[in-house]
């Protein structure tokens, strides 16, 4: 196992670079042999036993210097979760080894044409039945699908939706890599035609019917945890350079911290890491005791940790000025990278809705204008 601090001052080195031409292959490796790919799985599986809190941390760690090795972390730990949760006995074992060891590397196709947030128009289709089935349709937007060995793939079965790992070194799959897209430039993202693609049917994860609200569930909750705290991370590492500026930079012979707008820009950033690190760890606190709350909890700190991570780093760009839009500043890639952070894993008006249903459902009537 190599030293993860090592592999985080490659990539406060590396980061734009990757950002530009994609993470590289010696790098995913590099993170597999750190013990983060499976920093969260059992240690009889080659994990590490983190718990959420742990977990959390590390994400923050990897997000406050590269948005796409932190998403890497992010993906193969919400395949691997997820395997854990609903696999067979004979899955785990076959499964998380390879994914925690990093000799499998995964990915998540659920998105498509016209299944985003709503992952209920899915139109790609498992068929079959014994011992193979097919798969066949077009996933869109997935991260490391360019350089993914497996697939966990969302369709829709006779007896309804399914979930399955995919090999992509099968017959009918064809990997088609994105470029230039607004964030997450280095996270090797691809679209991915499925056709007519075989698959043992012992790669289905939990039966007809859970595969879209169990196992896809389990999985886009896992990575919601994991996406919070990257934002996190990437927020800090916004203020910690527009504050260094600040305090750095004169114009005339007035420090652009003296200047009050400048302050509270700094100031209210602070406010809006500190709210979004008391979510996230609360969502932590309530992970490692299995709380049911844990579920919204993550949503919250999700939504409110993107939106930190967005409003900081624009704040962040607008403080560092001509610097914070130069080709290698991080504040500027952040700020690309925090927009794609408020629409994957929910959006962030889903997000509105589910914590609105849950403020409806828990509100008081009102007497003399005080709860009863």
């Amino acid at each position: 196992m190599t030293d993860l601090g090592a592999l985080l001052l490659a990539a406060e080195t590396d980061a734009a670079a990757w950002d530009r031409a994609g993470l590289p292959g010696e790098v995913i490796m590099t993170a597999a042999a750190s013990g983060l790919l499976g920093l969260d799985r059992p240690g009889r599986f080659g994990g590490g036993d983190a718990d959420a809190l742990e977990l959390g941390r590390t994400a923050a760690r990897l997000g406050a210097v590269c948005t796409s090795l932190r998403s890497l972390f992010t993906v193969q730990t919400m395949v691997a979760a997820t395997v854990d949760r609903w696999g067979t006995p004979a899955q785990r074992e076959t499964w998380l080894p390879a994914l925690t060891a990093g000799d499998v590397i995964a990915g998540l196709a659920a998105t498509e044409a016209g299944a985003g947030s709503d992952l209920s128009g899915v139109r790609t289709t498992f068929t079959g039945d014994g011992e193979l089935l097919r798969v066949s349709g077009r996933k869109l937007w997935v991260t490391f699908g360019a350089v993914a060995d497996v697939l966990l793939v969302l369709g829709n079965a006779p007896d309804g939706p399914v979930a399955a790992l995919v090999r992509t070194d099968q017959p009918g799959v064809t990997v088609e890599p994105v470029a230039d897209q607004l964030g997450l430039r280095g996270a090797r993202v691809a679209h991915i035609d499925l056709a007519d693609v075989a698959v043992p049917a012992d790669h289905l994860l939990a039966r007809p019917g859970f595969g879209r609200s169990h196992v896809i569930g389990t999985a886009l909750d896992h990575g919601r945890f994991t996406i919070a705290w990257g934002c996190l991370g990437m927020a800090e590492a916004c203020l910690a350079d527009a504050s260094a500026h600040a305090r750095e930079r004169t114009q005339g012979a007035t420090r652009l911290a003296d200047h009050q707008a400048v302050r509270a820009m700094l100031g209210r950033s602070w406010v809006d890491i500190e709210g979004a690190r008391a979510l996230c760890e609360r969502a932590a606190d309530q992970r490692r005791t299995r709380e049911p709350a844990a579920l919204l909890s993550t949503i919250a700190a999700k939504y409110a940790a993107a939106a930190a991570a967005a409003t900081v780093s624009e704040r962040a760009v607008q403080i560092l000025g001509a610097a914070g839009c130069a080709p290698d500043a991080r504040a500027g890639r952040f700020f690309r990278d925090a927009k794609i952070m408020q629409i994957i894993e929910g959006a962030r008006e889903i997000a509105e809705q589910d914590i609105g249903e849950f403020v409806l459902r828990r509100a008081e009537p009102l007497t003399n204008g005080l709860p009863r």
